[in-house]
């Protein structure tokens, strides 16, 4: 079983065609397809032929209202606060980013987050799929010093220890990997990852 997990893609057309082109069982799209919300049919368009297989959480940039009326419109499955079980793992995926300064359509506070994030914590194996990345690590990093991750997800992953931890929100990040204790932890970007169970 192969899932692709990519996010950000911010109405990089091309770039979304790359990876809908790429081989796999699952997509699963961590969030900012669009920003501001605006050009999700042209997304949509393109991920349409992928039906079901595809799962979409919101990102900062993204409403969870929008992005359930663009799965219903496209035939994709809404997938923030939920989870399902393929090749013998767990998925679960928890859309919008901790505060922004920008007042972006998709933000909980750290305790929403947190709050949200207990729902997953018994599931074993667990690959955990979050907008924000976990706080201070290379996952969240702008610039030597400054981080703007979440500080929920970080103590969900040092808590629950999941299998892995997908994640995206902060693209000077993109392609950062890392282990936090068991968890295989990775900011996926609109470049993707393609795991293998």
């Amino acid at each position: 079983m192969t899932a692709l997990i990519f996010s950000d893609i911010h109405s990089d057309l091309k770039a979304l065609q790359r990876l809908a082109a790429t081989p796999a069982d699952h997509y699963f799209c961590a969030g900012d397809l669009v920003s501001w919300a605006r050009g999700l049919d042209a997304c949509g368009e393109i991920l349409r032929p992928l039906g079901e297989r595809v799962h979409v959480i919101p990102g900062n940039h993204e409403s969870a209202a929008q992005i359930a009326a663009f799965c219903a419109r496209f035939g994709l499955d809404d997938f923030h606060g939920k989870t399902m079980e393929l090749g013998g793992c767990h998925f679960g995926g928890l859309g919008y980013s901790n505060p922004t300064p920008f007042d972006t359509p998709g933000e909980y506070s750290e305790q929403e987050l947190a709050e949200r994030l207990t729902r997953f914590g018994g599931l074993e194996p667990l690959a955990m799929i979050c907008h924000a990345p976990p706080f201070r690590t290379a996952l969240d990093q702008i610039r030597p010093g400054l981080h703007a991750g979440s500080r929920a997800v970080r103590a969900f992953i040092e808590d629950r220890q999941p299998r892995y931890l997908f994640c995206g929100h902060i693209h000077e990040a993109e392609g950062a990997s890392l282990r936090l204790g068991a968890t295989q932890a990775v900011n996926v970007g609109k470049r993707g990852y393609l795991l293998k169970l």
